[in-house]
């Protein structure tokens, strides 16, 4: 009996042990770590998890209740630009996400879903997390971050002092770097300041008024004075330069499940008067009566929405947000409430107020909000969509020709792929009518580099600190950079190299961007695992046979192979799995959805002793979320030690364009 409930306690003791990390760092008032990391989300998880993977101690600070951000915060239907970029810890998110949905990865998926995976990174490294602090103060000596003061965003809690060996800044805002005395800027260069075309003041047709709405409350009137959301002041010169900052919103998840659904309740503070200028938008639009023609209505799974802005007037508070970035804690706080209530009220007025076409309401009566998301915060996203804020000046500044191709950094340490990107930043009179500036969407960016000496500040200035998130760039190259993946890469790259620094006890400006780069291609999730195998058809493993164009487009990489020849001669893309290590192996081909693509596309593998042949039909190829293509599966292989396995695609019984873009063989188990 005796031993029995030694045993017992033994049990007790263990899971006491490594179930109270979390909750000993929250009691704690001093800590002494390797590595500080300020900010909780996607990318703050992911640098928590890769440095305490990499061995150091570790403490995350979130000043809210939340893991994830935006990416747990509703932004379901992930803005990717080219799974190419993905890598790492990234991917495996994806991936994880995948896995809950039954399939390889999942770009489109619930808030709850992302944050419970967020957590499990947290849980599975034992990583010691701080939540409902915020920065207060920040101790340099020299070059060198010293200490940090936090102090509870709410109640009445004591502060606490941190001090690390290397600080990682991944709040979208940069409070760590701006408190430690790092140059930045907020707003938008002047063209000229780098040669741009696309930053500064623009006024283009993107989420755009059409000519000749009345912006006076009275009609003609301007002495009655301006609509809600119009300010004063006048259109600045294309390209000039100003501190204005595009428009945050919230990606909103609703549901139109009745079992699962709130009704959209009047709020407290509404104010009808806020959306007089849709009602004029409407009127003069008077066929667009559905809720898409005034809302991006994402479809996520389990009848949930991850609704963006679109049209003139959407969930985008244009031009109330310029002193956010630079703002105090309480003006901040502010704004948000505005932010909530303005959203709240938006979708209470389209399914509510009497003016608005019976079709709008009818339409946005059927959705509410779901029971099962964020359960903590009243059914209301947890973080809003800080699209931008301040942004670091280092040794390097990423600008437009960098997401043109025309300048190529030498030390890249991550890829960027999305279009060079921004909301409008602000709505004003222009001849008379109401118009809104700063969007700005330039497509096709085919993936580039992104420097390392871009999210590490200037060695004179810090030399203990990491970006990844608030990195060096214009606006316009941020609006390419800024997506959820991108930062996670980066916070990975951030991780492993504080601890590089820490190890080779030099300033993070110091370390060989090499070493980064070869530590996370040999061993990419931190885990010793085999990695997998991804073959581009830029790759010298691939064998050409036809005439075959290389051409860019909506693709894995930065281009693809394409046959649509007429003579129909045999032609043959061979993917040769060079070097590959013995052991089970799934293997996938990429399939991007091309127009007039074929019907039916013929693929055989080889697994180093036999061939197998599959056809992959056009017809049975849905594409999920913001994507080119989809990974599809070819099987399950034993790869033997000294097999030569390989994927060939042909123009075999093809009826239009064949592509052959990218082969995948994704190890099944096993370590290095």
């Amino acid at each position: 009996m005796k031993n029995i409930m030694l045993k017992r306690l033994m049990v007790v003791s263990i899971y006491f042990l490594f179930n109270t990390h979390s909750a000993i760092a929250q009691t704690a008032s001093t800590h002494q770590v390797d590595v500080c990391i300020y900010g909780g989300n996607s990318a703050g998880v992911i640098a928590a998890y890769s440095a305490k993977k990499m061995g150091k101690t570790v403490l995350l600070i979130e000043p809210g209740k939340n893991l994830g951000g935006l990416s747990s915060g509703g932004l379901g239907f992930t803005d990717i630009g080219n799974k190419y970029v993905v890598t790492g810890l990234s991917k495996d998110f994806y991936r994880r996400i995948g896995t809950h949905y039954g399939k390889l990865e999942q770009w489109v998926f619930e808030p709850h879903v992302a944050e419970d995976l967020f957590k499990s990174y947290i849980d599975r490294a034992k990583v010691d997390v701080v939540y409902g602090y915020r920065l207060s103060t920040v101790e340099k000596a020299g070059k060198s971050i010293k200490t940090i003061t936090i102090e509870p965003s709410a109640g009445q809690a004591k502060n606490k002092t941190v001090s690390a060996r290397v600080f990682i800044d991944c709040s979208y805002e940069g409070d760590l770097m701006a408190k430690a005395g790092v140059a930045y800027t907020v707003g938008r260069e002047a063209n000229a300041k780098y040669n741009e075309t696309y930053n500064g003041v623009q006024l283009l047709e993107g989420h755009q008024f059409p000519d000749h709405i009345d912006p006076y409350r009275v009609k003609g009137d301007p002495a009655s004075g301006l609509l809600w959301g119009i300010n004063k002041g006048s259109l600045m010169p294309r390209g000039s330069g100003d501190r204005k900052v595009q428009s945050y919103n919230y990606r909103v998840c609703l549901t139109d499940d009745p079992q699962n659904r709130i009704a959209i309740t009047r709020p407290e503070d509404y104010d009808s008067t806020r959306y007089e200028l849709l009602l004029r938008l409407m009127e003069k639009q008077k066929n667009s009566l559905s809720l898409n023609d005034y809302f991006i209505w994402s479809e996520m799974p389990n009848h949930k929405t991850d609704i963006n802005n679109r049209n003139g007037f959407s969930t985008d508070m244009i031009g109330t947000n310029h002193a956010y970035p630079d703002g105090d804690y309480k003006s901040r706080g502010k704004y948000i409430e505005d932010l909530t209530s303005y959203t709240k009220g938006l979708f209470y007025f389209f399914g509510h107020d009497q003016r608005v076409p019976q079709a709008l309401r009818n339409q946005m009566l059927q959705w509410g909000y779901p029971k099962d998301e964020y359960k903590g915060n009243n059914n209301w996203s947890h973080q809003a969509y800080i699209r931008e804020a301040r942004r670091m000046i280092s040794d390097y500044v990423m600008t437009e020709h960098n997401c043109t191709g025309k300048a190529v950094v030498t030390d890249g340490i991550a890829l960027a792929a999305y279009n060079m990107d921004s909301h409008n930043t602000d709505r004003l009179v222009v001849d008379g009518m109401v118009k809104n500036e700063g969007n700005v969407e330039i497509p096709d960016i085919s993936p580039y580099p992104i420097s390392y000496k871009a999210i590490v500040p200037k060695e004179q200035e810090c030399d203990n600190l990491i970006v990844p998130v608030c990195l060096s760039a214009s606006h316009i190259a941020y609006g390419s950079i800024r997506m959820e993946p991108v930062f996670m890469v980066l916070s990975q790259v951030a991780a492993v190299a504080a601890s590089f620094s820490i190890d080779q006890d030099i300033a993070v400006q110091q370390l060989d961007y090499k070493k980064i780069n070869e530590k996370l291609t040999i061993d990419p999730l931190l885990d010793g695992s085999i990695p997998d195998l991804i073959i581009d058809n830029l790759s010298p493993m691939v064998k050409i046979e036809g005439n075959w164009d290389l051409k860019p487009g909506h693709i894995y990489g930065p281009n693809a192979l394409f046959y649509n020849k007429s003579d129909k001669s045999p032609a043959n893309i061979t993917f040769n799995a060079e070097g590959l290590k013995a052991g089970q192996y799934e293997v996938f081909s990429y399939y991007p959805l091309t127009d007039k693509g074929s019907g039916i596309t013929s693929i055989e593998v080889f697994d180093g002793e036999k061939s197998h042949s599959h056809n992959i039909l056009k017809s049975e190829i849905k594409v999920v979320g913001q994507t080119s293509g989809e990974w599809v599966s070819l099987g399950r292989y034993n790869i033997k030690s000294n097999a030569e396995p390989y994927v060939r695609i042909s123009n075999l019984k093809a009826d239009g364009i064949v592509v052959a873009d990218a082969v995948l063989f994704k190890p099944l188990s096993g370590k290095k």
